[in-house]
């Protein structure tokens, strides 16, 4: 009974310690204790999504209110010592206190990891292990956040998620164009030598970006402009936009460009045409002006229901929508891909939250076949066929702190994206269209073909620095 016991209870030490992830991988090829880690990191960040997407689910309120002595029942003597006032686990208001748990909780981290430079610091340890415990702290920070009184605190905490989400856009065309770039040039290297496919493959995907982006143009034009005199802003972002998006691509072909930078071409070029027209799209959806903004529900009038009209226009939130979609799928793509570079691509390294990696660290084949020194594996032993190993032993390979206020800026992102970056109501059923958001997005296009402009340009501009 006793050996069960302490089986039971060294097992149950694992999970709070730097061996969850390794058990939890076990059938995982060997991998980087780094990698691994933000791996684990980035699935809480997706758990969190997955959450915040099930409190926006219309209805849900109804649904679990059907729970046997789940939900408190308004205005009755007795409450259940476990009855929860459902109407607080659910809609905007919710997603907004369980990302302010997230945020507070990826930012203590980034505090209390700054300037570790070796897995040897004891801080390295935290980030690496102790996840049983890092999972119970979580978790409390964010039913602490659902005590917070609301005075305010929806539109002060909006203000943050506004800004972290235009940070975190920036970040994020930085890895898409870092991306699009690594794209071609794989496809190039291969059609170099020899194969038609990747060949072919460059010029399909090179037209279906230009098509997806005159297509969505154009419809732009019939939805979102419908009278030209009363709709100038949005024909101004489309035009002035579609504009840009065919001088980069000139500016991509350029021979002058291409001698000094072969990465540059039209397969990015398109790409980026496409995220641009995307954005443009996503602005102008958060135009408060009914007349310009198909994407708006009309609400009838409670008086006189002919009228479709209002002065203060509000949009039930659709889980579904569109826009929320795309913007949810290149999230998660983006932070993925951040994640497994930032261990392989040094362009990335340099790009994000990488640090000064010592000359005197052994490399991946000498880390690989030095595995057996059980000072290096992170909960793996002779038994096992999967080994996570330390690679950091001579100097951290990105910068903890750094990688923390991603994920911060990460979830106010998601918090923005998944509200649409409206202004909640008072009762967060509704929302009002944020002008504030209309021109975030659309400068973030501007930025996207500055960013990629810049990419091309640069090596023209000064030859004898290296942008490899």
């Amino acid at each position: 009974m006793g050996l069960c016991l302490g089986s039971l209870g060294s097992s149950a030490v694992c999970c709070f310690g730097n061996a969850f992830c390794s058990l939890c991988c076990s059938a995982c090829p060997s991998c980087k204790g780094s990698t691994s880690t933000r791996i684990a990191y980035g699935l809480i960040l997706v758990a969190g999504l997955i959450v915040s997407c099930i409190m926006l689910i219309p209805g849900l309120e109804n649904t679990l209110s059907k729970i046997p002595a789940l939900c408190k029942v308004p205005n009755a003597n007795i409450h259940l010592v476990l009855s929860i006032n459902c109407s607080q686990v659910v809609g905007s208001l919710a997603v907004y206190r369980l990302s302010f748990g997230m945020s507070m909780f990826f930012l203590i981290l980034s505090l209390l990891m700054i300037k570790v430079k070796t897995s040897n610091d004891f801080r390295a340890k935290i980030q690496n292990g102790f996840w049983g415990f890092k999972l119970i702290i979580l978790i409390s920070l964010i039913v602490g956040a659902f005590f917070i009184p609301n005075n305010g605190f929806d539109y002060v905490f909006m203000i943050f998620g506004l800004i972290g989400g235009f940070i975190f856009i920036l970040l994020q065309l930085l890895i898409s164009i870092d991306f699009v770039h690594s794209w071609n040039q794989s496809w190039v290297d291969h059609v170099e030598s020899g194969s038609k496919r990747h060949g072919y493959g460059l010029l399909f995907f090179t037209f279906l970006f230009y098509a997806l982006t005159i297509t969505g143009t154009v419809l732009f034009y019939v939805y979102y402009v419908p009278d030209r005199s009363l709709c100038r802003l949005h024909a101004f972002f489309i035009s002035f936009n579609i504009f840009l998006c065919f001088v980069l691509s000139i500016i991509s072909i350029l021979p002058y460009v291409r001698q000094y930078n072969s990465s540059c071409g039209l397969l990015q070029s398109s790409f980026v045409s496409l995220y641009v027209i995307y954005y443009t799209w996503s602005a102008m959806s958060n135009n408060p002006k009914e007349l310009c903004n198909p994407s708006i529900n009309s609400v009838a009038h409670p008086i006189n229901p002919s009228v479709t009209s209002n002065p203060h226009p509000t949009r039930q939130q659709h889980l579904l929508d569109p826009i929320t979609v795309i913007g949810l799928i290149i999230f998660v793509c983006t932070l993925f891909y951040s994640i497994i570079t930032t261990s392989r691509n040094n362009r990335a390294k340099k790009l994000f939250f990488s640090s000064s990696i010592d000359s005197t660290i052994l490399d991946d084949a000498q880390l690989v076949n030095s595995v057996s020194d059980h000072k290096w594996m992170l909960g793996s032993d002779d038994h096992s066929h999967q080994r996570v190993y330390d690679d950091e032993r001579g100097s951290v390979t990105y910068n903890y702190s750094l990688f923390h206020f991603m994920l911060v800026l990460a979830v106010l992102n998601v918090m923005m994206t998944l509200t649409n970056w409206y202004d909640p109501a008072k009762d967060f059923s509704t929302y009002n269209n944020n002008l504030a958001s209309l021109w975030i997005k659309i400068i973030s296009s501007w930025l996207c073909v500055l960013l990629y402009v810049w990419t091309c340009v640069a090596p023209v501009l000064f030859p004898d620095r290296d942008f490899s």
